[in-house]
């Protein structure tokens, strides 16, 4: 992934928005199938119609991707065994460059070198984060916690 992919990303528009939310209700609803693959239709600038078969996973894909257009926010694909540059991975967990290094050199994080560079994996990072962020919850609930038994006005 490189940094001109991450800084080509931009928030839709309000009529994409709106156009996402109707797109992912209607393909949401189709969805419910055990079927491996779903038949859609696409139409061309002339109105002809065009049968494209897709695997579900892919339209599941898709309604969660619409989801978050609908919500706003700018959406990029990346797939999980996708390797990042270091200042890649610490955009993406919202910390330094120094401060990435550091938790890959003190095996938080795995890592591996291509040269002289450290490259991290994309799945790599995401459990990281996930674990992260579970941790941070736990540690404020344990926090609201100890403020409720002190009565300090939290309830």
């Amino acid at each position: 992934m490189s940094n001109a992919a991450l800084s080509n990303v931009t928030l839709p528009a309000e009529r994409e928005t709106q156009i996402a939310l109707q797109g992912q209700r209607a393909l949401a609803a189709f969805l419910a199938t055990r079927f491996e693959t779903q038949a859609i239709q696409i139409f061309d600038d002339r109105n002809q119609a065009h049968r494209v078969e897709l695997p579900t996973t892919a339209l599941r894909l898709l309604v969660d991707i619409l989801a978050e257009l609908a919500d706003g926010n700018a959406v990029q694909v990346v797939p999980v065994h996708a390797e990042l540059t270091t200042q890649e991975a610490a955009d993406l967990l919202n910390v330094s460059r120094p401060h990435l290094v550091k938790l890959l050199e003190d095996g938080a994080l795995p890592f591996h070198r291509t040269g002289k560079h450290r490259r991290v994996r994309f799945a790599d990072l995401m459990q990281f984060k996930a674990a992260r962020e579970r941790d941070s919850e736990q540690a404020m609930q344990e926090l609201a916690g100890q403020a409720q038994e002190l009565g300090m006005g939290y309830e």
